[in-house]
């Protein structure tokens, strides 16, 4: 009884910090959300949560005070004595507020609470983040002219391009060389690994200029190729120990029928490995897609920062403008960056879980 009474304890305790986790992590994505509907002017001066009804001080009765009123003394309202100070920030009185509405004339105003709700929605942050935003230019002869900047599209299918390629190519090949350290015997396997998976602690920025210096002189800097390249290599430590993890829990018998029967390595990897490691698959494949699309510092050294190449990541940041004056086009922007993200991670969670679970229990 004692046993099933801190089981359920326990339960609850961990129930209670995941939905905490939870939380704090759907509150600034859905305020993200419903910032990137909110007019420029709304998400430069008040917070998402002012589209919800909320109560906010209005302007009611103005009162005339004295024109020789000394604002170096207590000031006198409706009975009651109060500081320049309280009367410039808001003082309240009763279920009122008194604020100087014209400190010069002497005026105070006396603001009455009640419910108020901002619910001005807009699509203009989607218009100028997708399709371009349009800017006016005034010409030498006076006249105005009208010029449209480039959107979001070109770089989403840029930025596909190289993530759908810089995912499957590093998975596939780490699947096959799991497959070797596991279930493969031959000399060095063991340095091998050790190797390889030492490679995971050594930062990817110690490796850009030797790596970029090469690709100067084998012609690969700029091109989808070289980028492709670059990012199979930084993520294959990660994703080869993470197969491995899977392939080597693998049952031997398995591996033993197929020999039996005439089967080669090659067969066995297809026909067996493969569809065994469909949850394994997935999971290092979000992680590594997750990775890809959202890199700034690869793309930037090895593809460049030219408007027909750039990535999600570096569009977003131009999106600001030199002086960050459009910054608000941030939330819309990174909304739609979320969007394919969130699509891959919703379509495999099934097999998300149960790969992060393979290998955990054996038997």
């Amino acid at each position: 009884m004692v046993g099933k009474k801190k089981r359920k304890s326990s339960k609850t305790v961990v129930n209670l910090i995941l939905g905490v986790i939870c939380f704090i992590w759907i509150l600034p994505t859905f305020g993200l959300f419903a910032s990137s509907f909110r007019p420029a002017a709304d998400i430069l001066h008040t917070g998402w949560w002012k589209v919800f009804p909320h109560q906010e001080w209005k302007a009611g009765e103005t009162l005339q005070l004295s024109k020789d009123v000394d604002l170096r003394q207590p000031i006198e309202v409706n009975g009651k004595t109060y500081s320049d100070d309280q009367l410039k920030a808001g003082v309240k009185a009763d279920d009122s507020r008194l604020i100087w509405e014209n400190r010069r004339a002497r005026t105070v105003n006396m603001q009455e609470q009640g419910w108020k709700t901002t619910p001005d929605l807009t699509l203009d942050n989607y218009k100028n983040v997708l399709s371009g935003k349009e800017y006016k230019l005034k010409e030498a002869d006076g006249s105005e002219t009208v010029q449209k900047g480039s959107g979001l599209s070109q770089a989403f299918w840029n930025t596909l391009t190289i993530a759908v390629p810089a995912t499957v190519i590093p998975v596939l090949i780490a699947s096959f060389a799991a497959y070797a350290f596991a279930w493969l015997r031959f000399p060095g396997r063991k340095t091998l690994f050790v190797i390889i998976i030492a490679m995971l602690v050594i930062p990817i920025q110690v490796a850009l200029i030797p790596v970029l210096k090469d690709y100067t002189s084998l012609g690969l800097n700029g091109s989808y190729l070289g980028i492709w390249l670059a990012h199979t290599a930084f993520g294959l430590p990660l994703v080869t120990y993470f197969m491995y993890n899977f392939i080597s829990q693998l049952p031997k018998d398995l591996f033993e029928s197929a020999f039996i029967d005439g089967a080669s390595h090659f067969t066995i990897f297809s026909r067996l490995i493969l569809p065994l490691s469909v949850p394994a698959l997935a999971s290092i494949g979000i992680f590594q897609f997750l990775w890809v699309w959202n890199d700034y510092l690869v793309s930037l050294i090895f593809i460049g920062n030219q408007p027909s190449v750039q990535v999600m990541s570096m569009k977003i940041a131009d999106l600001v403008g030199s002086r960050g004056n459009d910054w608000h086009l941030l939330t819309s922007a990174a909304f739609i960056s979320m969007l394919m993200p969130l699509a891959i991670f919703f379509l495999l969670q099934k097999y998300f879980v149960r790969g992060l679970m393979g290998g955990s229990v054996k038997g």
